[in-house]
């Protein structure tokens, strides 16, 4: 669907130029823009007929399910507004709170988390109940998530590369976590998130095959929040969320290293994006604080595909990191 969709955008002047390659006769290519609209079709498409074959009428989870797909469509309708109306900064900070309601006012799950093995001897308990702390701390997670894979971006297939590694984890904790433990509703949380985070990589994997280097398409924001609270609600309703924020160790980076100029403590200009070098096909990082530039800067110059693979290694590297901290601190079976 994706070739088809990208001529309808086209005719309707939803495109962009590759920044990256200005100077060169890539530059003045019209990319079709927000063809992650697609991509999140197919999702809802499919994760609801894994409704019709995974749950039945009355089953208690089925609420919480039908919630999590309201909030993935709401935000996948806010990132397409978003791509046709351009919203300023403070506006795409506020649109994945409104997304995230529907799932805080269903979610009737466990509001506790475990305690890490080395600190259970000073607290005194291995389980830590947080009430409504837990809930904003969901809500304030879906911020996150949906707008870190925004602004950990600019060069091809970075943005759909993160979601294809990033879900790959998701779905690789989800089947360890029901081969560990022999609690039915544990074992359930967990085969739920699959129902999430499995259409989801499918579906990015199509994506990337068309966003990666030199991309035929551009995703746009519509699936940067698409891909951000699809996780996010993967998380949370499979009770791993202190896990998934781990997951997203590179992003949380990235934002540190954004916030002086998303807060407006230095000037951030509209695209925080490497020096291109028609002459060479090199980048060379700026000063902006982004990761993409941050790598440049310390490693050197490099083209726009071995930088995006460098940055997809680091992805895959934290949460490598992300398992064996939990086996440190939690052991596998919790």
């Amino acid at each position: 669907m994706i070739p088809v969709a990208s001529k309808y955008v086209l005719r309707r002047n939803l495109f962009g130029y590759d920044i990256n390659k200005k100077g060169t006769p890539q530059g003045s290519i019209k990319v079709p823009e927000s063809l992650g609209i697609i991509v999140g079709a197919v999702f809802l498409v499919v994760a609801i007929l894994f409704q019709y074959f995974n749950f039945t009428a009355d089953s208690d989870w089925l609420v919480e399910y039908n919630a999590a797909l309201s909030s993935i469509c709401f935000m996948l309708l806010l990132g397409f507004v978003d791509d046709v109306l351009d919203v300023p900064w403070r506006v795409k900070l506020l649109l994945p709170s409104i997304a995230a309601l529907p799932l805080l006012m269903a979610y009737a799950g466990h509001t506790t988390i475990i305690i890490p093995k080395p600190l259970v001897s000073y607290v005194g308990l291995e389980i830590l109940d947080l009430g409504c702390i837990y809930k904003l701390y969901m809500w304030l997670l879906a911020i996150f998530c949906t707008n870190s894979i925004n602004i950990h971006a600019g060069i091809n297939g970075l943005e759909v590369g993160q979601t294809v590694v990033i879900a790959a984890a998701i779905l690789i904790h989800n089947i360890m976590q029901i081969g560990a433990s022999a609690d039915p509703e544990y074992k359930q949380a967990h085969a739920f998130s699959i129902y999430l985070v499995q259409p989801m990589l499918a579906t990015s994997l199509a994506l990337l095959s068309y966003n990666w280097y030199p991309s035929s398409v551009f995703v746009g924001d519509t699936f940067t929040y698409f891909a951000g609270m699809t996780m996010a609600v993967a998380g949370i309703l499979g009770h791993f969320s202190e896990t998934l924020l781990i997951f997203f160790l590179p992003q949380v980076l990235n934002f540190l290293l954004s916030l002086p100029q998303l807060a407006g403590i230095i000037p951030c200009p509209r695209h925080r994006l490497p020096k291109f070098d028609p002459q060479t096909g090199l980048l060379t990082g700026t000063n902006d604080g982004t990761l993409v530039n941050f790598f440049l800067r310390q490693l050197g110059r490099m083209s726009e595909q071995s930088l995006c693979v460098v940055l997809l290694i680091f992805q895959g590297i934290c949460c490598g990191f992300c398992f064996l901290l939990r086996w440190l601190l939690t052991g596998w079976y919790k």
